[in-house]
């Protein structure tokens, strides 16, 4: 599978140099963590039981969790990478582009085309859907729009027709959606560093900021509660967790040319990230290793798979509409059928609507990432100054007519 490995990667080779460009698998691996989650998801949304992979990890983690971890690595790598090529308001444009336009159309499509059809189906008049209660379509998509999940369900619909939702006896349109929020915030604490030109002129703030989340994540993890007290907004761990991860893709970024592209190092990664699966730390140690696996991993993946994502990247839309594929596939009772038939299935239909959101939605918004406020600050301040200038020009030959 690695043939080749040591003739593209001569001794000396550094992580920035494996990875440069389009020379990589990152595609192949955000299009394997998005498929994982549905494999994790599987487990409780067809009523087979938990994700026995969390008795495998000591209750740390599941599969599903390591996959979201894996996201994260890369997004900090790449989004690090983005922030020291691009001001701040390129930055935050480019951002809201890749995350808001698909996420506001699968609020739309879940309040105005599935959750009409599941009501229906379930035995409800049409007219009694369209509503501005709570709990209703409307305020499915204004508690949700800002990334931030105020309402999972619309009504009860999946909610005694699914397993899931007799297990938790409520409706749950989309459970996937809660980890935006946080990788939102990541971009932020990036925003701030491409804001103070961080990321060019003082890179080691990112190291330093990465050791700051690991003492808070170390904090929190021998007194639980402790962080929260101090500071509330960070008493959701997962405020804690996420950014560490990120930061650690993103220090890797920022220190790239002096990273080594390592075997061994993969290796004792690898060896790392198992241990702590194991005997615990998985949040603490095994996160790095596994930031450094992912990179490694997409550097050395036979040159083949490097074309997957590059054009076409649909690994958003098969993590955001995974759940709601396998919650209407449920509805039908096609769990019945068995764990790998029931997977399989959604995994067609998941990939259909990531083809219709990359190629209706996504691919579009990213043609646009260089319009406007893509342009950046500078090309804003001298269009500004040069028409400043014109009229100074005009007004001076006026009056010295």
């Amino acid at each position: 599978m690695f043939s080749g490995y040591r003739t593209r990667f001569p001794s000396g080779t550094s992580l920035g140099d494996a990875l440069n460009g389009h020379r990589n698998s990152l595609g192949l691996l955000r299009l394997f963590f998005a498929l994982a989650v549905i494999f994790s998801h599987a487990f409780f949304l067809g009523g087979y039981g938990g994700d026995p992979s969390l008795g495998w990890t000591l209750g740390q983690t599941t599969i599903g969790g390591i996959a979201v971890d894996g996201f994260f690595a890369i997004s900090g790598y790449l989004i690090a990478k983005s922030g020291a090529t691009s001001d701040v308001v390129q930055f935050l444009w480019r951002r809201a582009l890749r995350i808001f336009p698909a996420f506001w159309t699968l609020l739309l499509v879940s309040a105005a085309v599935i959750g009409p059809i599941f009501w229906v189906l379930s035995g409800n008049a049409f007219r009694s859907y369209v509503s501005f209660g709570d709990g209703g379509p409307w305020t499915y998509i204004t508690r949700n729009w800002r990334l931030t999940p105020g309402q999972y369900g619309i009504w009860d619909i999946f909610a005694s027709t699914t397993p899931y939702g007799l297990q938790v006896n409520g409706s749950v349109f989309n459970g996937s959606i809660w980890t935006l929020e946080y990788e939102w915030f990541c971009y932020m604490i990036i925003a701030a560093l491409c804001f103070m030109a961080a990321l060019t002129r003082a890179k080691i703030l990112v190291p330093v900021l990465t050791g700051v989340f690991f003492l808070l994540v170390f904090t929190n993890t021998v007194s639980p509660g402790v962080i929260g007290n101090v500071v509330p907004f960070l008493g959701d761990s997962y405020r804690l967790t996420f950014p560490l991860v990120f930061l650690l893709g993103s220090t890797l970024a920022m220190y790239s040319k002096n990273v080594p592209f390592s075997g061994w190092m993969a290796l004792g990664s690898l060896a790392i990230f198992l241990a702590s699966l194991r005997w615990g730390g998985y949040k603490l140690i095994g996160v790095a290793a596994l930031v450094y696996l992912v990179l490694w991993l997409a550097a050395a993946l036979p040159r083949r798979f490097q074309w997957i994502g590059q054009k076409n990247d649909y690994s958003y839309g098969i993590y955001i509409y995974g759940w709601p594929v396998q919650q209407m596939l449920a509805f039908f009772g096609l769990e019945k059928w068995g764990y790998v038939p029931y997977v399989a299935i959604t995994i067609l239909g998941t990939a259909a609507l990531a083809w219709l959101s990359w190629h209706g939605i996504e691919k579009w918004a990213m043609s646009i990432k260089d319009w406007g406020p893509g342009r950046g600050v500078r090309h804003w301040v001298d269009r500004i100054r040069h028409r400043i200038s014109r009229r100074r020009t005009a007004s001076s030959s006026e009056s010295s007519r």
